[in-house]
Order: C-alpha cells, then structure tokens, then sequence
C-alpha cells in the first residue's frame, strides 16, 4: 500500500529537486505552470492570474513537457503530471516527507564499480488508475511476477468479471516489477474505447522510437506495422499492458472471438505469443479470446490468471479504507460471502452501509440485502438512490465512453448549475465509487459504464416508444433523457463516435423496431415526436431535435423536405448527409460535426432565407456551404485567431443580390464580408480585448459588439 493521501504540487517540486538531472530545477514560471496544472487551471486561466500572454504561456507549459519527458525517462503531459508524480513518489525515490536530523554514522567507503549502470526504463502509463490504496491479491501478484520474471513468460491474461479487480492488479504487478525486469520500456494502454489496432500499433512504434518514428512514417497496412513492432520487441525488453481487451470481443455465443472490424488484434496476440522475444504481454478482460487460449498451458510462455473474490479479510479491509464500520466476526463474513469479495461490489455497499446504517454491518444484513450473483442488481439499487444531478452526471460519462475533464462535463449539462453544487455532485459519486478521478478527468469503470448505458438505452427506448405522444406528454420531455443528454457526441475522435453510436443508438433502433416492426412506422413514430417538439420547444435548449437527427441518419432516412426551423441541433452527425431541401434557417447548430475537417467549430450561423450555413472555427477561418447540397460555396480568411462570433445581415430589399456576414474574435476586430466574393471589405476596430458576440438590427442598419473589455459597441 502507498500513500493515503494525495501529493500536493509542492511536493511533486520537492521530487525534482532531488533528481540528478540538472535540467529538472525549474525556473520560477516553470514552477507557476506546473503548479497551476496541478489544480487543474487550463492555460488561458493561468496567464490572466500572471499577467503573461496566453500563447506564451502554452508554449512555455509545452516545453516544460517536453523537459519532464526527458529528464524524468517518462511521458509527462498537462492531463498525466499528476498521476505520473504520484508513481513517481512511490516507486522511484523515497516518499518526500519532513524528518529528524540523525547524526551522521561512519560508513566504509565502498569501491567504485566502473560496471555500466543498466538504462533508465521508459516508463508510459497512458490512462493507468492511481493503486496507492491497492490491498489484497498478495497470493496473484506473487504468482505474475514469478511467471515475468523468473519464467519469462511471453502472454499473460488477467481474466475476471466485471468490477473483480483486473485493471487494478495489472497496474500494481508494472509498479512493482517496473525496475526489477530488466525492462526498457513500460506501456500501459486501455482498449476501453476499442481504438484500431493501426492505431495502436503507430501508438506503440511512436513510443518504442522515442518519438523519432511517426504515424505518417509507416506502413498503411496492418502487416507492416506489426512486422516493425516485433523488431523493436525483440531488440528490447518491454513490458506491455493492454486493459479492457473484451470491448473488441463478441458478445453472446461468439464468446472469445473478435469482432469483425477488430481480427487485427488476434493477429497481434498470435504474434506476441508465438514468436520467441524477451518482451511480455499481460492483457486484463473478462475472458480469453480463443488465439490465446489454444496456445496457453501450465509450462508454456502463454499463461492466464482467473481472479476470484477477495478473501475475509481483505474484504473487510475494503470496507475500512470507506470509514468506520461496526459488526461481528461473523457479519463480516456473511457480508463478504453475499458480495462474492468482489471489490467494486464492496465499495458501492461500503457507501449504502455508512449512508443508511450508521455504518452497522448487523442493521444491513438484517434487511435482507440480496445474495450477490449480478452486480447489476447492486448497481441499479444504488444508482435509484441518487440525485437527479448525480444521475445526469453519470449519464454523461457513459455517453461519453473516454475519460473527460471537469470543464467539458460542466459544459454538457443542459441547465447550468452553480459550481459548488457539481462539485458536491462529483465528490459524492467518487465517495460511492460510482466514477473515478484520474489525471484531473472523470470516467467510470467498464462495468458501472455498461449498466449505466443500458439504462439509457431502455429509458430513451421507453421515451421515444409512447404511443401518440400528446402535449401533456411531451411537457414530461423536460426531465426525460431524449431532451436533457445527447446520444453521441460528435465533435470526438471517430472511432468514439462510432463506439456510441454502436452502443447507444443502434440498440435504441434495435428496441424500437422490435416494437414498432418496421422502418416506416419507426420514422412515423418520429417524425410525431419532432413536429410537437417544433410545435412546443422551439426556442428552449434541448437534445432533443439533434438527438432524433442522429436517429434518422441511423435509418438511413430521406430528410428531403424536413423542417428544423429554429430548432437547436446539437451534436448532430452530418457528415455526408443529403440535405436536399432541408430548412435549417435560425438553427443552432452547436457543436455538431460536418464534412469538412476543421479547426473547433466556435459558431455557427444560418442566412436569413436558411439557404447558407456559415461555420467559424479556432484557427481564424470562416466557411459557407450550401444547405441543400452541402456543397462548401468560400471558404474566408482574415482573422488571426479563434472567430467566436458570426452574423448573417438581413437580406437588403434594394439589392437581393447582396449579402454581408460580420464576424468578430480575439484579434479584437470585426469583420465585414462580401459573401459574393468572398472578400473583407471592412474592418471596425476600437476593442481593446477578444470580441465575443455580435449582432445585426432587423434593418441591418447598426450593429452591436460585446467584448471582454468590458463594452458594448
């Protein structure tokens, strides 16, 4: 076990201090990024407090990463500087703390060894969970390590179900073995979101050169990339660890085989299996695919671990790390024995206990808590009882299928809340061991974010499913999942988004066609659902209009004709849409992802006759597109930075012909553009500071400006 508590940024500074690098003593606006990092400040924020410009700022924080990196043998980012020193402080020099002054003893001068010193291992622990706390597995963890370090085992598989302690128990077996297996490289990496193993394999070669081979230097193909990745594993030692591998397993009675898109990493496993190298493979997941389970045996170099309960005590020494309980020998064991000493069932009963019980073991069991055989049972009792903004909270992070940093959970929320409130909210579900904290992000483990997604699934479904949906009913709408939570969330990486869209609105279309039998009536059922929504919601906030777009995409649905008129579309899937006829004028468009690639999207804004959409984004350019055809029409350049605002001028009675946007951002000047050439032909400046909104009279006669200097123009 490590440290109880959580290191400070002080502390972490203290650790620099005493590495032999010299590089690593920071100047003091190193030292004022580092610790402003560390509580969570994001760059814009820490350069207002100091009083520097923001891009110096990022590119100071930038070269400090880079410097850590180096020095520390370790990648080092904004969003991991706090679990790497937190490792660090555990397993790389003595834990920093005050001590007495000893006097100093007389020590023989042991002889010089001119031996070379053994590399530094490079350590790489991706999105790896923070053990401080680990208990128990003494029994497995002895049994990997000698299986690694003594066996030389090629192919190792944690196997369990959900919540029984995999993710933890591989990151605590790297910790341990880190420096004593004669490692050159440490990688930890989660398949949680199922990435394509080219994908992986770039990650993989990108780490294991040092950086010197990039994605764009190798192979397109699978095969090379993989040919490459054994020679690296074959010239060094590497300690490899994939978590989470049955997300690219199949379901039901294809047990054990991969997916379709995913037969790549079966290769990959083969591969690491069977051929002769010093490098070790350990995979956690629920079970074992079939490549390796041929290939495995009690003497060979492939082996699989199945992990069962926790044992009395270490059950119980779960429930005390949660606070103070009270019971007999025997409650405590009858409680282990219901719960099958599964460590993620304990610590969610841990809370339910201490919340309703004062903490009794004796007044739980009397209740007659049911015998654990699914954790989903335990789940959904425990989720019923939170708040209405703990549930939304959890909703999102399933939603969201990666982990998210606080800001983007703050911003999702379709009614604000107050700060302190989200923080309460948070705090409470990390006590519950409901969501997890790692690297300044929030994510729940894979088993509370599969129950919590079907849970979404069914109560969507349920929405979507009432028959003839009236006025009364679609008032409900506001506490209702469709309206107040996004089904995906496009503006992510694409195989995220396509991870959603597998688990979230294929399953919906599944149920509903399960009820309603047939494509038509599907569509039938939704279009109801939105021509209330325009009758009832037009001008309100919701998820609802962007929610049923994805749908139709889904189903593959002629939107020829339809009317989103002043509608919010948020986080809508557009690309490669035909959107012949489709009437987005006054939509909001937020958020939402197109054909094109570009810069993140800051505003949107649809011409007055809804026949254009202009799109601003944060490298300064501004694109118009035809809605109809969806066909880019100019793309405009001027600005120098991110265009936060935008604004179509009303249509001129004199000249129809002419039309005008006006844009604004944080170059302090706003921009008038001649949307038939494409061209600026004024510019407004007086701002002393980013202009963040603009807007054109119904005359297009005035306009007006609003800016972080504090006017209105």
């Amino acid at each position: 076990m490590g440290t109880d508590r959580d290191m400070t940024a002080e502390e972490a500074l203290a650790l620099l201090d005493i590495q032999p690098d010299p590089r690593l003593r920071l100047t003091t606006i190193q030292m004022q990024i580092f610790c402003g990092c560390w509580n969570g400040e994001t760059y814009a924020e820490m350069a207002e407090r100091m009083g520097y410009d923001a891009g110096y700022i990022k590119d100071t924080g930038a070269k400090l990463w880079k410097l850590l990196s180096e020095g520390l043998s370790e990648r080092v980012t904004k969003s991991n500087v706090e679990s790497v020193f937190q490792r660090l402080g555990r397993i790389a020099v003595p834990a920093v703390s005050p001590t007495v002054p000893q006097a100093p003893e007389f020590q023989p001068t042991a002889p010089q060894s001119s031996a070379p010193q053994p590399p530094a291992v490079h350590l790489d622990w991706g999105e790896a969970i923070d053990v401080s706390m680990f208990l128990g597995r003494t029994v497995e963890l002895s049994r990997l390590k000698q299986w690694i370090l003594e066996e030389n085992c090629r192919s190792i598989s944690i196997l369990g179900m959900g919540g029984i302690g995999k993710t933890a128990l591989s990151v605590k077996l790297a910790e341990d073995i880190a420096q004593q297996a004669g490692c050159r490289f440490l990688i930890w990496r989660t398949l949680r979101n199922a990435p394509p193993v080219e994908e992986l394999l770039a990650d993989l070669i990108g780490m294991l050169s040092e950086g010197q081979v990039k994605a764009a230097d190798l192979p397109p193909d699978m095969a090379g990339r993989l040919a490459r990745l054994m020679d690296y594993l074959q010239a060094a030692r590497v300690l490899l660890l994939l978590d989470n591998l049955e997300t690219i397993l199949q379901a039901g009675e294809y047990s054990g085989y991969f997916q379709a898109q995913h037969l790549g990493y079966g290769e990959l496993l083969k591969r690491l299996a069977q051929t002769a190298h010093a490098s070790c493979l350990v995979i956690t997941s629920r079970e074992n695919p079939r490549d390796l389970t041929l290939l495995e045996g009690e003497t060979l170099p492939v082996r699989s671990l199945r992990l069962s309960g926790l044992a009395g005590d270490e059950s119980r020494a779960i429930l005390q790390a949660k606070g103070s309980f009270s019971g007999s020998e025997a409650d405590w064991q009858s409680l282990s024995q219901r719960y099958a000493g599964n460590p993620l069932a304990l610590k969610i009963v841990a809370s339910t206990i201490q919340d309703l019980f004062d903490g009794s073991l004796s007044e739980f069991l009397a209740q007659g808590a049911i015998v654990f055989d699914d954790i989903r049972h335990l789940l959904g009792q425990q989720f019923d009882r939170l708040s209405l903004l703990e549930q939304t909270i959890m909703y999102w992070l399933a939603i969201a299928r990666e982990p998210i940093p606080w800001g983007e959970l703050q911003a999702d929320l379709l009614n604000p809340v107050p700060t302190t409130k989200l923080l309460e909210a948070v705090s409470s579900l990390v006590r519950r061991s409901l969501i997890e904290k790692t690297n300044q992000q929030y994510t729940q483990q894979p088993v509370v974010m599969e129950y919590v997604t079907d849970r979404l699934v069914t109560s969507v479904t349920t929405e979507l499913s009432q028959p003839e949906p009236d006025a009364a009913d679609l008032a409900d709408l506001e506490f209702g999942l469709l309206h107040s939570h996004s089904l995906i969330k496009a503006p992510v990486k694409d195989y995220i988004r396509a991870r959603q869209s597998r688990l979230i609105v294929e399953p919906v279309i599944e149920r509903l066609g399960q009820q309603f039998q047939s494509v038509a009536r599907i569509e039938q059922q939704l279009n109801q659902i939105l021509a209330q929504i325009q009758a009832q919601l037009p001008t309100q906030p919701s998820y609802a209009a962007g929610n049923l777009l994805n749908l139709f995409r889904q189903l593959k649905t002629d939107l020829s004709g339809y009317d989103f008129t002043g509608l919010a579309i948020w986080y809508a899937d557009l690309r490669d849409l035909a959107l012949h006829r489709v009437n987005f004028t006054e939509t909001n468009l937020a958020k939402s992802v197109f054909s094109q690639s570009l810069g993140s999207i800051l505003s949107v804004a649809f011409s007055p006759d809804g026949k254009l959409l202009a799109g601003s984004d944060g490298d300064g350019e501004i694109r118009i597109w035809h809605v109809e055809d969806g066909r880019q029409l100019l793309s405009c350049r001027g600005h120098t930075s991110w265009v936060k605002s935008i604004a179509f001028a009303p249509n001129n009675p004199q000249d129809p012909e002419l039309q005008m946007l006006a844009s604004s951002g944080e170059d302090q000047i706003i921009r008038l553009w001649d949307l038939a050439t494409g061209q600026c032909y004024q510019d407004l400046r007086g701002h002393s500071n980013w202009v963040w909104a603009i807007a054109i009279s119904p005359t297009g006669e005035q306009l007006a400006s609003a800016s972080e200097d504090g006017t209105v123009r």
